[in-house]
């Protein structure tokens, strides 16, 4: 009744050919999602220094860039112009958010170094939000 198919399929599956763009391992794309956030919160670690100076921020910074750099494999984060917009409680906030994204994803690859550099910086940010004397300085 029913006719054998006598011809090759035009459908192909992707079973056992060769990919012509290179994959990432889960490990890898976690490297780049933590480094990603890292240097967002290196940046606005760098406009809160430009607004508020503080030992406490430049060694925030300095250890930033050192986790950027050995997450991206000794390649420096640029650098990028910030706005300073929403005065320094809004750039806490965004500096709180940011580490904390980076928290998670360090948590998700087991990364003790940037876990503990990332809740470090939640606690510092959360505790500049609630001291208003840290706020209303604008240097």
């Amino acid at each position: 009744m029913y006719e054998p198919i006598r011809t090759k399929s035009v459908h192909s599956t992707m079973a056992g050919t060769p990919s012509d763009f290179p994959h990432r391992s889960r490990e890898e794309e976690l490297d780049i999602q933590l480094a990603g956030h890292l240097s967002a919160l290196l940046a606005v670690t760098d406009e809160l220094r430009a607004l508020t100076p503080s030992a406490d921020l430049d060694t925030a910074a300095e250890r930033l860039v050192a986790e950027v750099c050995r997450l991206r494999g000794g390649k420096p984060p640029r650098a990028t112009p910030g706005t300073a917009a929403g005065g320094p409680a809004g750039l806490h906030r965004r500096a709180h958010a940011l580490a904390g994204r980076a928290l998670v994803v360090a948590a998700s690859r087991a990364d003790t170094a940037a876990a503990i550099l990332s809740a470090e910086r939640m606690d510092a940010h959360a505790a500049a939000l609630a001291d208003p004397r840290e706020l209303s300085t604008t240097g």
